[in-house]
């Protein structure tokens, strides 16, 4: 009878061992899962105007809100300095007829008339792209607003900046959604067309969010507004020096820790090109 109890013993002690290392096992798991770039719960991807407001600072103080995208109108350059929308994945289907470009009337001072581009020899280049906005015909046709355009070269706008948009639908799908932010660096001293002088970037930008996960990654493009065949990846730019180049602040309400990380990062590596 002894030697039983004494076996039992030996047992318990074992069992206790073992549950004693499997909490060690997983406290230090639980750690290392805190070191990492996490976003907090209440942050994680959601739809447009629900918790997570990714939209970026205004240099302009006239940010125009339309149903599925917002923009910050530029009145100095008649075009937004920004553009900002979710695009989400498996959107892409539907075929509309384009319609005319349209002044867009939320633009307080006026957004420039279609008309600067006539024989101008520059195309009116969506910002946010009409193939961005196919889930709705609603959404498709908010994309001809004047307000939603800029002077591109058509070969510039037909190849490299046709391939970058067709890459963010890529991953739209791929990740299940991301935040686009996009626009031209509007910097002094631009060449301008028409009456209304409408400025003619020298650069387009955009930047990406990807929160599907619990480790978000961020990845800008700056491009020069001249056709090329140069891979994609040798766009990439980090985010901390494009907000220099632009004055805008990208992605402001994340966490500072977790922006400050991201806006560092020039790893073209983490995205699937």
């Amino acid at each position: 009878m002894k030697s039983c109890f004494l076996m039992i013993a030996k047992r318990q002690n074992w069992f206790r061992l073992f549950f004693m290392m499997m909490g060690i096992v997983l406290f230090g798991c639980k750690m290392d899962n805190q070191e990492r770039t996490e976003l907090p719960q209440e942050i994680k991807r959601q739809t447009v105007a629900k918790d997570f407001d990714f939209y970026p600072t205004s240099t302009t103080n006239q940010i125009i809100k339309h149903d599925f995208y917002r923009l910050s109108y530029s009145e100095k350059n008649e075009q937004a300095e920004w553009v900002a929308y979710e695009l989400k994945g498996n959107t892409f289907q539907n075929n509309y007829n384009r319609p005319y470009f349209v002044a867009d009337p939320l633009v307080k001072s006026g957004s420039a008339d279609w008309k600067n581009y006539k024989n101008s020899g520059y195309d009116k280049g969506h910002l946010c792209p009409a193939g961005d906005m196919k889930f709705s015909e609603n959404a498709f046709e908010d994309t001809f607003y004047t307000s939603n355009i800029s002077p591109q070269k058509s070969d510039f706008n037909a190849g490299v900046w046709n391939r970058l948009e067709q890459k963010v639908r890529y991953w739209a799908d791929k990740y299940d959604g991301i935040y686009v932010v996009t626009g031209g660096v509007l910097q002094p001293n631009l060449k301008t067309i028409g009456r209304e002088k409408v400025a003619v970037p020298d650069f387009f930008y955009k930047v990406l969010l990807d929160v599907s996960n619990d480790n978000p990654r961020m990845i800008a493009f700056l491009v020069p507004h001249q056709n090329s065949n140069k891979p994609l990846y040798e766009f990439v730019i980090a985010v901390d020096e494009l907000e220099k180049r632009t004055g805008i602040d990208f992605f402001y309400n994340l966490p500072d820790e977790i922006e400050n990380k991201l806006e560092k990062q020039t790893d073209y590596k983490m995205w699937s090109f």
